[in-house]
């Protein structure tokens, strides 16, 4: 996969997950909003019964005791009569309409203590009788006129005119009172959540009652302190030209708990499937990326692979074509002398061959690993001679620091020879001029520790994240200036593990390098 097709993926993919996840949180935004607004409607209608409820019973009341003490009145203070006569003349159908109604308004002073001190209201009583006249006129043939008439007379109390005038009496001595005597704390908080149990709002909430200038009344509950942003209001009493006087606020502590409680199944579902998309899109970010990273390492290795074969072939073939010569063939010793070339580069090539062999195997589970008692300070010093000569070569040296007390793990010889043997080759390969290399060991309750410190050209931090991923190898601008596959670390990472120990590298760019070791104790 191309790099620019491969940015393009990635950047359509981080699109979709992203429009995905903002389609998601506009969503619930959504169902959040709606559910506030429909809580905030249920909330504005139970008060708005709330004051009908209240004012209803105030208007009851008065409408009692306007009642009663019409019924047990006396005489009139003072009386009115009103006349009216209407008429109205039909010159066509030659007719005359007439009404005359007569009104008698009596007036009665009535004490009323019990909300002002010595003072007294008028109150009306209010009936009347109206008469209808319609005449119909005739003329004969001697041209004389004659007449008929109907008549209709009726008396009536008018007790929706004394309703409506004695009420609005009594309602201005009502505004008079103090609000608390109007409506209690308690009838008012029954009031209130008897209406919000109606709209299945079962919230635990505070109220208080303030005048239109924002002072407060004895109506609240506890301690309440008005907060206008979050609490509702509505008119609660009103004055004889239907403006408000009071204000009822009711606040919900817990209002977004009960919100979210009410979508939280949809939400936390919700939430659910972005994580989902996050995780997977996540995921195949990553093994798209591992899947790159692997295919740009194995190109490497395979390029590797092919430059370390080149060289064994081609050693090969040019013994052969040397062999088939007549001048040499004859001479036992160079004949003897390219064989054994010829060996050596094979066994060179065998060897590299087992290399991927032993990796693959080890990654399948494919490899038997027997272990017994063996003294790693043994193994340290059978590893050492092995990579003896490559020192000597470079002009370098080995220093060895034993200080573990305990030296005995449960191992394979074999394969932990194997692993500080490339481990040594690693910092004799990675040094620059004669190596100088130093190997410490030393022991706590649990494990045997060593390390191997070099002071070759080091390694960065990105470096030392990937130092044991199979085929990894530093690129330098000539990937073949040191040889390798990128094999050697990774295969000591996978025998320690093997060994339930752990391997880590400390570096620092042109200051070396410290690999360690630790393996369990027996």
């Amino acid at each position: 996969m191309g790099k620019k097709m491969f940015v393009l993926i990635v950047i359509l993919m981080s699109i979709s997950l992203i429009g995905i996840i903002a389609v998601q949180l506009y969503w619930i935004d959504n169902a959040v909003k709606s559910k506030k607004q429909q809580f905030s409607n249920d909330v504005k209608i139970s008060l708005i019964r709330v004051a009908e409820r209240i004012n209803e019973k105030e208007q009851d009341l008065i409408d009692r005791k306007i009642e009663g003490m019409i019924e047990n009145i006396g005489l009139a203070n003072a009386a009115q009569i009103k006349n009216y006569f209407f008429q109205e003349i039909d010159t066509t159908s030659k007719q005359t309409f007439s009404l005359g109604a007569t009104y008698l308004e009596e007036n009665f002073k009535l004490p009323v203590e019990e909300f002002l001190d010595n003072d007294s209201i008028i109150l009306k009583r209010i009936s009347g009788k109206k008469d209808f006249f319609q005449t119909k006129t005739f003329s004969g043939i001697d041209s004389k006129s004659t007449s008929e008439g109907l008549r209709t007379s009726f008396t009536k109390r008018y007790t929706n005119l004394e309703k409506e005038y004695n009420y609005e009496t009594f309602r201005s001595l009502f505004e008079k009172k103090p609000i608390n005597q109007r409506v209690s704390n308690r009838e008012l908080n029954a009031t209130i959540k008897d209406e919000l149990n109606k709209k299945n709002i079962f919230l635990d909430f505070k109220y208080g009652v303030y005048g239109v200038d924002g002072l407060a009344t004895k109506l609240k509950s506890g301690y309440y302190t008005i907060d206008k942003k979050d609490s509702y209001r509505h008119p609660l009493f009103f004055d004889s030209d239907n403006l408000p006087i009071h204000y009822l606020y009711v606040t919900f502590p817990t209002e977004d708990k009960h919100i979210l409680s009410g979508i939280s199944g949809i939400l936390l579902l919700s939430l659910f499937f972005i994580f989902i998309i996050i995780i997977a899109f996540s995921s195949s970010l990553y093994q798209l990326i591992k899947q790159k990273k692997i295919s740009e390492i194995k190109t490497d290795f395979i390029n590797n692979m092919t430059h370390e074969f080149k060289t064994p072939i081609a050693t090969i073939n040019l013994a052969i074509d040397s062999i088939k010569n007549p001048k040499i063939i004859a001479d036992q010793e160079k004949v003897i002398r390219y064989v054994n070339m010829i060996r050596d580069e094979n066994k060179r090539m065998h060897t590299q061959v087992e290399n991927v062999l032993r990796i693959s195997r080890l990654e399948k589970n494919q490899l038997e690993i027997s272990k017994e008692t063996i003294d790693i300070h043994d193994i340290i010093e059978d590893a050492i001679s092995h990579v003896h000569l490559l020192i000597n070569d470079r002009g370098g040296s080995v220093e060895t620091h034993f200080e573990a007390l305990t030296p005995e793990i449960i191992g394979n010889e074999f394969h932990l020879t194997n692993v500080v043997v490339n481990m040594l080759e690693n910092a004799i390969k990675y040094t620059e001029g004669a190596p100088k290399i130093d190997v410490y060991t030393e022991s706590t309750n649990k494990f045997f520790i060593f390390k191997i410190k070099d002071e070759g050209i080091g390694m960065t931090k990105s470096v030392q994240k990937n130092v044991f991923d199979k085929f990894y190898r530093e690129q330098k601008g000539n990937i073949h200036d040191v040889k390798g596959h990128g094999l050697g670390l990774a295969y000591v990472k996978e025998i320690v593990d093997k060994h339930h120990g752990t391997v880590f590298v400390e570096s620092e760019k042109g200051k070396g390098s410290i690999f360690t070791v630790k393996l369990p104790l027996i």
